[in-house]
C-alpha cells in the first residue's frame, strides 16, 4: 500500500522548526539511509536515519538519544542485528513522523522506543526477526517478562497502534491476537483500579441527566427571558448592570419583594415585582424549578433560579464527561464552540469535541469523538453561559477578554447580581464539585433509591473491578458512590461491552459512541489530532472487554444452535486442544478466537464474510441452511431480537413482495425467529 508523505510531519516542539528543514517529514517510505533526521537550528547535521543513534536534543531541550543497537557503541542497550536495528527504525519513524506522530520526546522515548526496542532486542536475541514474531508465539510468551508493569499499559497501546498502521508501515510486529494474549498476561500492579459503574447504574444516571437537559431545553427561552428580566430589574434599581454589580446588596433595593403597603411599588426610583415565585409563575417556568431543585424551604427565590442554571452546568458536564471519556477538568474547560462535525464518506457526520487536555502534555487543540447527543448539552451549557457573560462582562473586576465574551466557557461560577458568589478573575477557572456532593445537593436529579447497589450490580462491576473496596461503600444495599473519573472507564468499556453486560438501555445510549468512538480512536479513521491519552484507555478497555466476553460466553448465558455438545468442542477446539479445566485460563491468556456479533459471538478464526452484523441470515440458518457451527447464542439478546422482529414485520409491509430486498429481509427474519427458537427452548 503507498504512503501518503503529506500525512507526514515532526510534532516534537520547536520554536524554528518548519516544513523546508530537511527533518521536517521522510522523502520516502522507506526512507533512504541517508536521510537527515536531525539537525540543529543553525543546519548542522546531527544524525541520519541510518545512522545506529539518533541525536533528539533539539527537541528535548537537554541531551536526549535513542540508540538502535546496530553500531560500535550500544551503551548499556542490548545489541541488535542489521535487519531488526532497521525494523526498529521503521516503526519509530512511523511514530515520530507519521500522521500520529509523537508530541514529545519523553513520551516517544519511555511510552514507544523503550518498550517496543526491548521486545525487538528479544527477537533479535532469539534470532528471529521481529516481522516474524507472530510465528513465534512462545518467543511472544516472554515479552510480560521483559516489561516494566509501569509501560506495560502504554506498550499495548503502542503495539495496536503498530498493528493498526501495518499495512502502511510494510510488516506486522505483534497481531491482534498476540495483543490480546499481552493483555491477558497484564502484571497486576494497580493496588485498586478505577471503579466500573455497573450498566443499571450508569443507565439510570445517563438517562435522569438527558432528561433534565431536555426539560431545560423545552423551557430555554421562557429561562433566558424570566434571566433578562431579573438583571433588568437590578440595573433599574441600581442604576446601571455594573452599579448593581459593585454596588453592596440593599434589601431597601432588591427589586423582588412582598407588597409593603405604601411602599409597593415606586420608591425612591426602584421598581418593585413582588416575590420571584411570581415573576417565575409569570414566565412558565416554576414547575421546571421545582421539579429539579424543589423542594423548598418556604418560597421559591433568586437564590433557587440561581441554583437551577448552575445545576444545568453540571448536569451538561456531566453529559459530555459520559460520551467523551474526558477527566472532568477537561470536561470544564470546554468552550461554547466545542462541537465540531467531521464529514466521513463511510459514518457520515460525526461529532467532535474540541478542547483542551490537561494531562502531562498540555495542548490546547485536544480533540475527543462523542456521541451526537452531546449536542444537546452543550446547547444547554451555551444557554446558560451567555446569560451569565452579560453579568461578568459588567463587572469590572471580572474582565473576560473580547474573546471570552465571543466563545464563554460553558461550565463557570454564577455572575448574576444576586448570587453573592465571591468576585474571581474570569480567567481562574473554578473547579468542578465531585459527583456525590451534586446529587447531595440537588436531591431530585438522581433518586438514591435508584443508586442502590443490588446482588447483580456488584456481581457486573465485580467482574469488571475484581478487587472493589468495601470500605468504599461498594457493598450490596448501599448507594453507588457515583465519581467524576468513573464515567471514563466505564464509557470506554460500554463502547465494547454491550454485549457482555446485556442492557438494551444501556445498549441505546451507548450506540453512537460505541461506532464512532472505537473507529476514530483505535482504527484511526481521522486525521484530526485526537486526545492520544483517551486512546490508550479506550484500546485498553477494548481488549479488557473482549477478554470478559470470552469468559461469560463459557457460562449458561451462551448455547449453541446445535447442542451443548457442539459448545463444548467449540470452546475446546477454540483453545487447540487443552483440557476443559484450563478453558478459562486459557481465555485470560487471549487464546480463544471471538468476536461479538448481534446474536452473541462468533467463534469462527480468521475473517467472516458474512459477519453477524449487517445480517445474521447465515448465522442463524435463516438462508435456508443450517445455522453456523461457529455460532454461539447470547441468551439475553432474546428481548432486543424480539423488537428487531416487529421492525422487520413493519419494513417487510413496505418492499415490494419478491424484490432483491423482500427476500434479504424475509432471511433475516427467518435467522431472527430461529434464534428466539433455540434461546426459549
Amino acid at each position: 500500500m503507498s504512503v501518503a508523505l503529506e500525512e507526514f510531519g515532526l510534532r516534537l516542539k520547536s520554536d524554528w522548526m518548519t516544513p523546508s528543514h530537511r527533518c521536517f517529514r521522510p522523502p520516502s517510505w522507506p526512507p533512504p539511509r541517508d536521510w537527515v533526521v536531525s539537525e540543529d537550528r543553525d543546519g548542522k547535521v546531527l544524525s541520519c536515519w541510518g545512522d545506529p543513534v539518533w541525536d533528539l536534543s533539539p527537541w528535548a531541550g537537554k541531551m536526549c538519544t535513542i540508540n538502535f543497537g546496530d553500531g560500535p557503541d550500544t551503551g548499556h542497550a542490548m545489541l541488535l542485528d542489521r535487519a531488526n536495528a532497521d525494523l526498529l527504525r521503521l516503526m519509530t519513524t512511523w511514530r515520530m513522523w507519521g500522521p500520529r506522530a509523537a508530541a514529545t520526546t519523553s513520551s516517544l522515548v519511555s511510552s514507544f522506543f523503550s518498550p517496543i526496542r526491548a521486545i525487538v532486542a528479544l527477537c533479535s536475541r532469539e534470532g528471529i526477526l521481529a516481522s516474524e514474531l507472530v510465528r513465534y508465539p512462545k518467543v511472544l510468551e516472554n515479552v510480560p517478562s521483559i516489561l516494566t508493569s509501569g509501560v506495560y499499559d502504554t506498550a499495548i497501546v503502542e503495539l495496536h497502534r503498530l498493528w493498526d498502521s501495518r499495512e502502511k508501515i510494510g510488516f506486522v510486529f505483534v497481531d491482534g491476537d498476540g495483543i490480546k494474549r499481552l493483555m491477558a498476561a497484564r502484571p497486576d500492579h494497580e493496588t485498586e483500579q478505577t471503579a466500573y459503574i455497573p450498566p443499571r447504574i450508569w443507565t439510570y444516571q445517563v438517562t435522569r441527566l438527558r432528561e433534565c437537559l431536555d426539560d431545560f431545553l423545552a423551557h430555554q427561552q421562557q429561562v433566558e427571558d424570566c434571566f433578562n428580566f431579573c438583571v433588568d430589574a437590578y440595573a433599574h434599581n441600581y442604576g446601571s448592570l455594573q452599579g448593581a454589580m459593585t454596588s453592596k446588596p440593599k434589601s431597601s433595593r432588591a427589586p423582588f419583594q412582598e407588597p409593603d403597603g405604601e411602599n409597593w411599588g415606586v420608591r425612591s426610583g426602584c421598581k418593585f415585582h413582588g416575590p420571584f415565585s411570581m415573576t417565575a409563575e409569570r414566565y412558565g417556568i416554576d414547575a421546571l424549578l421545582e421539579r429539579w431543585t424543589g423542594p423548598y424551604v418556604k418560597k421559591m427565590n433568586l437564590h433557587q433560579f440561581n441554583g437551577y442554571l448552575t445545576l444545568i452546568q453540571y448536569v451538561g458536564m456531566a453529559y459530555i464527561a459520559n460520551f467523551t471519556l474526558q477527566r472532568i477538568k477537561e470536561a470544564a474547560s470546554l468552550r461554547a464552540d466545542c462541537l465540531l462535525w467531521e464529514e466521513d464518506s463511510k459514518l457520515g457526520r460525526v461529532p467532535i469535541i474540541c478542547g483542551e487536555t490537561t494531562k502531562t502534555d498540555r495542548d490546547l487543540d485536544a480533540r475527543w469523538p462523542t456521541s451526537p447527543s452531546a449536542e444537546v448539552a452543550v446547547a444547554a451549557m451555551t444557554s446558560i453561559a451567555r446569560l451569565r457573560m452579560r453579568c461578568a462582562a459588567a463587572h469590572p473586576n471580572i474582565r473576560p477578554t473580547d474573546a471570552d465574551q465571543a466563545n464563554p466557557y460553558l461550565f463557570g461560577r454564577p455572575f448574576e447580581p444576586w448570587s453573592g458568589s465571591r468576585v474571581r478573575y474570569y480567567a481562574l477557572r473554578p473547579y468542578p464539585q465531585p459527583y456525590a456532593e451534586i446529587i447531595a445537593e440537588y436531591p431530585r436529579l438522581l433518586d438514591v433509591e435508584q443508586l442502590r447497589i443490588t446482588e447483580e450490580d456488584l456481581k457486573v462491576a465485580r467482574m469488571l473491578t475484581p478487587n472493589l473496596s468495601s470500605k468504599k461503600g461498594f457493598v450490596v444495599g448501599e448507594v453507588w458512590p457515583l465519581a467524576w473519573h468513573q464515567l471514563r472507564r466505564t464509557g470506554a468499556v460500554n463502547m465494547f461491552a454491550s454485549g457482555l453486560l446485556s442492557d438494551s438501555s444501556m445498549q441505546f445510549q451507548m450506540k453512537h459512541s460505541s461506532r464512532l468512538m472505537p473507529l476514530y480512536y483505535g482504527r484511526g479513521y481521522t486525521k484530526l489530532h485526537l486526545n492520544e491519552e483517551v486512546e490508550g484507555v479506550v484500546i485498553a478497555a477494548m481488549y479488557e472487554a473482549m477478554a470478559q466476553s470470552i469468559l461469560a460466553a463459557m457460562g449458561n448465558r451462551f448455547v449453541s444452535p446445535h447442542s451443548g455438545d457442539q459448545k463444548q468442542a467449540i470452546i475446546v477446539n477454540l483453545v487447540s486442544g487443552k483440557d476443559a479445566k484450563e478453558l478459562a485460563q486459557a481465555a485470560r491468556r487471549g487464546e480463544v478466537f471471538w468476536r461479538e456479533t448481534r446474536l452473541g459471538g462468533c467463534a469462527k478464526r480468521g475473517n467472516c464474510s458474512y459477519g453477524g452484523i449487517e445480517s445474521i441470515a447465515h448465522c442463524a440458518g435463516g438462508d435456508s441452511n443450517k445455522p453456523c457451527s461457529d455460532v454461539l447464542y447470547d441468551r439475553t439478546k432474546a428481548p432486543a431480537v424480539e423488537n428487531e422482529l416487529k421492525q422487520l414485520d413493519q419494513e417487510l409491509a413496505r418492499v415490494p413482495a419478491g424484490s432483491p430486498r423482500h427476500h434479504s429481509l424475509l432471511a433475516e427474519r427467518k435467522g431472527l425467529e430461529n434464534f428466539l427458537n433455540v434461546v426459549r427452548s
